[in-house]
Formats: C-alpha cells, structure tokens, sequence
C-alpha cells in the first residue's frame, strides 16, 4: 500500500509539467478545461490523507551518487492540497483574464509552462527531507516565481521583476552559505540527520542565521519586504494571486522547519522574529490604509499577514506543551485561511481594475451598483483577514490569542489587536470609495461569469474552512509539534 501511495504521490507532484508545456502548446480557451484536466490531482491528494494519518510516507530518489531524501507527513499533505486548490483555481480564472484583457497576446502562453514548474517546485518543498531537494524546490520556485512576474513585457513589470530577481539571488547566496556551514559541520544535508548530530554550538547559529536571512528575504518578511508590492502593482492578476497565496508562504514553511530542527529553543532568536512578524502586521496595516492603489491595498495587506505567521517562533520556544499545540494549530489555519482569502482577494481585485478600467480607489465609485458580486467577494475574503467569525482567520487568531494568554506574551495580544483593527480600516476604505455614486460614472466592461465565480468560491472556502477547522486541526494535532 505505501509503494502505491508513494507512487501516486510522486504522479502527482510531477503532473503539473507536462500539464503546463501541453498547454503552452495548445493555449486553453474554456475555464472548464483547465478544472477537468487538472481536477484529478487534489482528488489525488484527498486520497493519500488518510494514509498520511497512520503514518508518514518516506523514502529517497538517487540521482548518481546523491540520495535525495523525501517526507509526506499529515503538514506536507494538507499544504499539498492546499496548493493544488489555489493553483487550480488561478489557472481557470488565467482564462477568463486572458479573454477579458489579454486577447491576442502571444506571452500569456509562457503562464502554463512556468505554472507548471511553479506547482512543482511547491511540491517539492512540502515533501523534501533534505537541504539540497529544498534548495532544488526553492530555486525552481523563485525563478518560476520570477518569470511570471515579467510576463506583461511592460517596463515597470520588467523593472520590479528584475528587483525581485536579485532580491531572489541574495537569499540563495545566504542559503548556500548556511548550508555549506551546516554540512562542513555536520556532514549531512538529511534533516532527520541533522537533527541528530547537530548541536547549538556558533557554527549552527550562524548558519541557522544565514538560512534565515535568506528565506526572510524571499517570504517578503519586514524589514525584507522592499520588493514585494512593486512586483503585485504590474503584474497579472492570476500570478499576484499565485504569489501572495503561495510562493512567500514556502519560504516560511522551509524555515519554521530548520529553525525546529536546529534552535528549538533558541529563545531570544525566536522574540527577535516575532518582534519582526508584529512590526510587519503593524506597518503592512498602515501602508495598506495609506494606500492609494486597489492593488497596492492589497500587495501592504500580504505584508503585514505574513507577520502573524512569524508569531509562532515566541510561542514555541520554551513554552508549554498545551501553548505550541495551540500555535502550531492555529498558524497553519491561518496561513490555509489567508492563502485561499488573499488569492480570492486579488481576483476580486483584478476583476474590479478590469472592469472600470482603473486602480485608484476613487476611481471605484459606482461599483458597489455596477459589479456588486466582485465587491461581495471582496468583502468575503476581508472576513478571513480581519479574523471575523466564522472564518478560519478567526479561529486562528483566536487559538494565537489564547496561546499569547497562556504564555503571559501580552504583545502579542496588543498585535492581533492593532492589526485586526487596521485591516477592518483599509478594508472599509476600499467600500466606502464604492458606494460613492456622485463620482463620474466609469464605462464598465463585462468579465466571464467564471471570474467572479472562481474567486468567490475562494472566499466562501476561507470562511468555510473556519467551520471545518476540527478536520485540518485534528491531523495537524495528529501530526504532533515536534
């Protein structure tokens, strides 16, 4: 039964290339489609969970003289699933948006292949067990994650793109140089080795400390954040939406795991990244409200989200058992809410901009008659972020409540506080510019029923997921936190 699993498993990281060249070579035309060929891989996913929960799944792939070691644990399959759902979802809704605005360009052909590439690299993140697959996922990732974001030709696209790209490389170059610590150390790249042999000593804490350099640097973490809303203000809805979703999630996954497996309780490291995750979830909340552009409200929104992930370092480290059960839970709820909620969230942006043909949040006046179902999703998603109940943003934030309690972390308390009250004020900024109605009325174009359709399901799905939250909780305590 494992070697089948083990088996489908692999299908189905491996699926999205050949799915992504044959529709580089045969562009879809219908949404319906892509949903049908691509359907069969969280189906897949949904198969293997229950096998997960008796047990890991492992093994390694030799590549000449390298063992390449892998690991699908009940974490790993739920993100997996995760990432074929929004994946899935954004290359439907990449139709819709190539008929409603990209009609004719011969570049949006180039999206598949590096989708492709984009959900493998994902795959492999999730399910690798040593440095060197996670370095092969992580680089596949970024420059798939790259190529995308220069796919609209534009100078400002090609500009930020660039910028994204040697922010990308400076974090390898950090990542490279941390492991090569780690394995002159230690003498292996198997996490489940290192977390044996590895001790706490300078060697490790400066390593550990260049991995994270490195991977703060790509999750877009303040004050590493400089690249992230210039990249979202050009590109193409579908990619923004793929990416803050997605690709700054992995980079903080890959580092929660070495951190687990190399300084566990390294405690003053652990308050130094809460203290960057609660400065991000204050300062992305103010830049949001502060600004002018639909899309840069929400790219400063993914800035100061991400923070309440970093929240989990404090709260692990030299905790109790019963407060990093609570953490442990509660951020990867809030990291499935948020990546379902923002991509929604993008779209219902994206079909706004599309539409009235414009960015500016006073240029939204009349949409709230207009496009009433692309504001409603909006809306919807905004419940997840700003943790209103009963989305799983709300039953994240408040396992992070009661886990900030239980410890005696007040500001923690104060930063989901502030940070809820800051999102519910650059979410009602967004609605009160449109239910304006004494603005000049725009021409409004008319999207596909599909793109209001796609995104809205992802809305419903991040509140919905608060009202399943047992099924996901269940395995990840299951799983256990060590």
């Amino acid at each position: 039964m494992n070697s089948a699993a083990s088996l489908l498993l692999w299908l189905a990281l491996v699926a999205p290339l050949p799915l992504g060249l044959l529709a580089w070579l045969k562009p879809p035309r219908r949404m319906r489609a892509v949903v049908l060929a691509a359907s069969a891989l969280p189906l897949a996913t949904l198969w293997l969970l229950p096998r997960v929960g008796e047990g890991a799944l492992q093994g390694s792939l030799a590549l000449g003289g390298l063992s390449l070691h892998w690991r699908l644990d009940a974490l790993a399959a739920l993100l997996l699933l995760l990432t074929q759902l929004v994946l899935l979802a954004s290359a439907a809704y990449a139709v819709g948006h190539r008929r409603a605005a990209l009609s004719g360009d011969v570049s949006h052909a180039r999206f598949w292949p590096l989708l492709g590439g984009l959900a493998f690299a994902l795959g492999l993140i999730w399910v690798a067990a040593d440095l060197l697959l996670l370095y092969a996922g992580l680089e596949l990732m970024g420059l798939c994650a790259v190529g995308m974001m220069l796919l609209p030709g534009k100078a400002e696209a090609i500009r930020a793109g660039l910028r994204y790209l040697i922010y990308a490389l400076v974090g390898s170059l950090a990542w490279l140089l941390g492991v090569a610590l780690l394995l002159g150390a230690w003498g292996t790249l198997e996490l489940a080795g290192l977390a044996a042999v590895a001790e706490p000593d300078a060697t490790t804490r400066i390593g550990m400390a260049l991995l994270a350099g490195g991977l703060l640097l790509k999750a877009a973490i303040f004050p590493l954040h400089g690249w992230l809303v210039p990249v979202h203000a050009s590109a193409w809805t579908p990619v923004s939406a793929v990416h803050g979703a997605l690709v700054v999630k992995a980079s903080f996954f890959i580092l929660i795991t070495l951190w687990r497996l190399l300084l566990p309780e390294a405690i003053t490291a652990a308050w130094v990244l809460g203290m960057l995750g609660a400065s991000a979830v204050l300062w992305g909340g103010l830049k949001a409200w502060r600004a002018d552009s639909l899309k840069q409200v929400v790219a400063w929104s993914t800035v100061g989200q991400l923070g309440y992930l970093m929240l989990l370092f404090p709260l692990l480290a030299g905790t109790a058992a019963s407060v990093a059960a609570m953490a442990w839970q509660a951020t990867w709820l809030q990291l499935a809410g948020h990546a379902l909620a923002k991509a929604a969230m993008f779209m219902a942006a994206g079909n706004l901009m599309l539409s009235t043909g414009a960015s500016r949040l006073v240029d939204l006046a009349g949409t709230s008659r207009r496009l009433p179902l692309s504001l409603m999703t909006f809306g919807i998603a905004a419940v997840t972020l700003m943790g209103l109940p009963p989305s799983a943003g709300f039953t994240a934030k408040w396992l992070l409540l009661q886990a900030s309690l239980e410890s005696g972390q007040w500001p923690w308390v104060a930063v989901l506080v502030l940070g809820t009250l800051l999102t519910a004020a650059y979410v009602f900024r967004v609605l009160r510019c449109s239910f304006v109605e004494q603005a000049p009325r725009h021409e409004f174009h008319p999207l596909p029923r599909g793109m209001d359709l796609i995104p809205l399901l992802l809305a419903l799905a991040a509140v919905g997921l608060g009202l399943v939250a047992e099924w996901p909780l269940a395995m990840l305590r299951q799983g256990g936190v060590s």
